[in-house]
């Protein structure tokens, strides 16, 4: 028995060695001059910028009011917030003194310029995929931008979780790197997008469920998540739809953030269009055709005259008449007219996130989207009247159950929203 427990701790030991030896293994890369403009190709900038649109990059490496790409964005995990980095090229707080080699050992490794691993808030195990090229181009994109001296907040994470060599832990477990791979069998702008949706796009960060240690659960790829206190609907998979997305629906949705026969786009995904109008439009084409390949449309029942009839009878239908139909009621004006609740992807969904937090935050479209603006009532209506009115929209315009945990989800989002 000795000679046995001596033996299972002879190899905890080895292992933990191997594992220290792994995680620290990683070495730092020799700063390099900055480069200036003259050394990349108006092609490839270009290209960058594209990918960086794409990708969303604007959005987690800016903080709000600040400059671009400067880095403070918090990004809320269920561990802490961790905040997006100086990605400009000032020499000093941003990535003027990385090299080529050391910005796509970050992008596809997950590991900074001095040999730190980087939490995956940073979405390398996405980026890995990315091609040469595209590295190179948002390379030198980036290396292009303004530099701006401005060190990222500390991220605020418990004391355990800022030893970052604890985070070849989450690799081991969570993390495969490899570049994305073209299937040749399959169509040729279904498989851009693809790439697009799996490597740039990064689209299962927020589409894809999450296990405990908070890696993407890739035997359910797309089919819903979670991100900054929303639900993100699946995209893959079954889904239940009012009316089924068309290649045209779907690649204007990803463009302008609305469709009548969907709803609109709101919290994370709003930058996303709006960043996404900007590219070229075969992207959205290509993600939309991908996207509809990996779909499996079912059409809702439509609620049964007597439920609609008992939901009156709510508590939240007078709230509803005072606060909601003038819009979202049949007898609005044209010009008046807000989204038919009972197609809205938010009024069916398995929790009232989506359908809570427009009630309390509303929609404000960019300049350039199309889609009715809603105001927010957060401070209008009380929690319980909010939770109300969650619950009259779901009996009214759904065939779904009762919301469950509708309450609580309020109280986090009425708590959430309260927070600076």
């Amino acid at each position: 028995m000795i000679r046995v427990l001596l033996l299972l701790l002879g190899l905890l030991v080895v292992a933990g060695l191997a594992f220290l030896a792994y995680a620290l293994s990683p070495k730092a890369m020799e700063p390099v001059p900055r480069q200036s403009r003259a050394a990349f190709s108006e092609l490839a900038i270009e290209r960058g910028q594209r990918v960086a649109r794409i990708g969303n990059c604007q959005v987690c490496h800016t903080a709000k009011g600040g400059p671009s790409y400067a880095g403070g964005y918090g990004v809320e995990t269920p561990f802490g917030t961790i905040y997006g980095t100086n990605i400009t090229p000032d020499e000093e707080t941003g990535i003027g003194s990385w090299s080529l080699e050391a910005f796509s050992r970050a992008l596809r490794e997950g590991i900074g310029q001095r040999g730190e691993h980087l939490y995956p808030a940073f979405p390398y195990d996405h980026f890995t995929k990315l091609s040469d090229g595209d590295v190179s181009a948002l390379y030198a994109f980036l290396m292009t931008r303004e530099p701006v001296r401005r060190a990222a907040p500390e991220n605020d994470l418990p004391a355990l979780l800022r030893f970052r060599p604890l985070l070849a832990g989450w690799k081991l477990l969570g993390f495969s790197e490899g570049r994305f791979e073209p299937d040749p069998a399959s169509d040729e702008r279904v498989d851009y997008g693809r790439y697009l949706v799996e490597g740039p796009g990064h689209c299962g960060a927020c589409h894809t469920p999450r296990n405990l240690i908070q890696a993407e659960k890739s035997s359910q790829a797309l089919e819903g998540g979670l991100s900054a206190g929303w639900s993100a609907p699946a995209i893959a998979g079954r889904i239940e739809v009012a009316v089924p997305w068309t290649q045209g629906t779907l690649e204007t949705y990803l463009r302008d953030g609305y469709s009548v026969d969907h709803g609109a786009a709101a919290g994370p995904m709003q930058p996303v269009g709006v960043n996404l109008a900007r590219t070229p439009g075969e992207d959205a084409g290509a993600i939309a055709a991908y996207l509809l390949s990996v779909m499996n449309q079912d059409v809702r029942r439509q609620v049964e005259p007597s439920q609609a009839e008992a939901a009156e009878r709510l508590p939240g239908a007078a709230l509803f008449a005072g606060a909601c139909a003038q819009c979202h009621g049949g007898g609005a004006s044209a010009s008046a007219q807000g989204l038919p609740l009972e197609r809205s992807g938010a009024t069916h969904a398995e929790t009232p996130r989506n359908l809570v937090n427009f009630i309390l935050h509303g929609r404000q479209p960019s300049a350039s989207a199309i889609g009715p603006a809603m105001p927010g009532f957060a401070a209008i209506l009380t929690p319980a009247q909010v939770a109300e009115i969650a619950a009259y929209v779901r009996a009214r315009y759904s065939s779904e159950p009762p919301f469950a945990k509708l309450g609580e989800t309020v109280d986090e989002l009425v708590a959430k929203a309260a927070r600076p």
